[in-house]
């Protein structure tokens, strides 16, 4: 007789259960039913400042923003959360997208002059750090370790300072908060 580990979506009539000795097998099959299911968390904060200067309609990575995952299934999906915080230089924003290794996660489409969000947000703040919230589900089509970044990007004319977790003038106290932001994936089961 086989017996069939937690977690395993099908259980033959004459499979024992592990750790579920004595169940039946309507039960054990609705136990062992993954689909939809969080398979794993996986979170980096990043608490440092960080900034650099960003030619016009270049991107680069934000160091301390990248997280890795070893997906358990081939079909699971990827949910991916990130919040960064920060603002550009001379009073401006700047846009935030993310990406999986060094290739940007582009949603939309770029009929026209629109260009692709990248999934991305935009901070447009006169005086204050503001946050870009950032969410996307993926697709990776793997088991291998999965990396997910997140990347300020500059789709504005000339080269721009990008700060993140601070502001351009991090001296004021009193109007320039530093922040901290984050990046967390999570393994769902298809």
């Amino acid at each position: 007789m086989a017996v069939t580990a937690k977690g395993t979506p099908y259980v033959e009539s004459s499979d024992l259960v592990a750790n579920y000795p004595g169940t039946s097998l309507a039960l054990a099959n609705h136990i062992d039913d993954t689909a939809g299911k969080v398979l794993q968390v996986v979170s980096v904060t990043k608490t440092d400042t960080f900034s650099a200067s960003v030619a016009a309609g270049a991107n680069t990575a934000i160091t301390g923003l990248s997280v890795t995952i070893t997906p358990q299934l081939a079909s699971s999906k990827v949910l991916i959360f990130g919040t960064v915080f920060g603002r550009g230089s001379n009073q401006n924003g700047f846009n935030a997208a993310l990406a999986r290794g060094s290739t940007l996660i582009n949603l939309g489409d770029a009929a026209g002059s629109r260009s692709r969000a990248g999934g991305a947000g935009y901070v447009d703040t006169t005086f204050h750090v503001a946050g870009i919230p950032l969410m996307f589900l993926d697709s990776p089509a793997t088991t291998a370790a999965t990396t997910y970044n997140i990347y300020a990007i500059n789709l504005d004319i000339g080269t721009r300072t990008v700060f993140v977790n601070r502001s351009e003038n991090d001296s004021d106290t009193v109007n320039y908060v530093r922040t901290s932001s984050v990046i967390t994936v999570m393994e769902i089961s298809a």
